[in-house]
Order: structure tokens, then sequence, then C-alpha cells
């Protein structure tokens, strides 16, 4: 799934919906994650209904489930695109307009 056009809201709500299917796949009550990851039980479930955490928490979140390994690669340098030089550009030497 590419979260390529959604809003920002959209993807945190996006998370906290893959974060509560994780903590259900483990069988895990909020109280219980939040006993077990330190972070508050009003917070987890202000995530779950809002999307809204502060980093620090997610982040314990996920180190709690398992999940933390996703983090890796979220600012992730990419490969640079192929650009034509300036001399390349200079060699097109077609026309770009017709004659009247």
């Amino acid at each position: 799934m590419s979260l390529f056009f959604f809003t920002p809201h959209e993807v945190s709500k996006y998370i906290s919906q893959q974060m509560q299917k994780l903590r259900l796949s483990f069988n895990l009550s909020q109280k219980t994650l939040s006993e077990r990851s330190g972070v508050s039980f009003g917070v987890i479930k202000k995530f779950e209904r809002t999307g809204k955490i502060s980093l620090e928490s997610l982040l314990r979140l996920a180190l709690t489930l398992d999940a933390l390994e996703n983090f890796k690669d979220l600012f992730k340098e990419k490969a640079p695109e192929s650009f034509l030089s300036l001399d390349e550009l200079l060699k097109d030497k077609k026309r770009k307009r017709g004659r009247k």
C-alpha cells in the first residue's frame, strides 16, 4: 500500500491502526502493552483513537511489539536520479518549432 497521496493525519491514523492490529495479534490489552512498554495507558488509548503520539512513545511501542526494525529505512537516502549533462542537452539540435 502506498501512502503517497495520504495526508499526514491519515498516515498517522493508518500507523495507529496497524499498531492496534499488531497489539491484538499478540493478544495484548492496552493496559498490558502500557505496562510492558512504559507508555501510559492514556497515551496508547489516545494513539489508537486519534493517531497522535510522541516519537519516543511510538518507538517504545514498536520495541515492545518487535517492530522497531521497521523504522530503519524511514529516512533512507535515495539513489540520485540520472540527469543529462549540459553537453548532452546542447547536442540535441532538433528543431523545436516549425516554419510558417
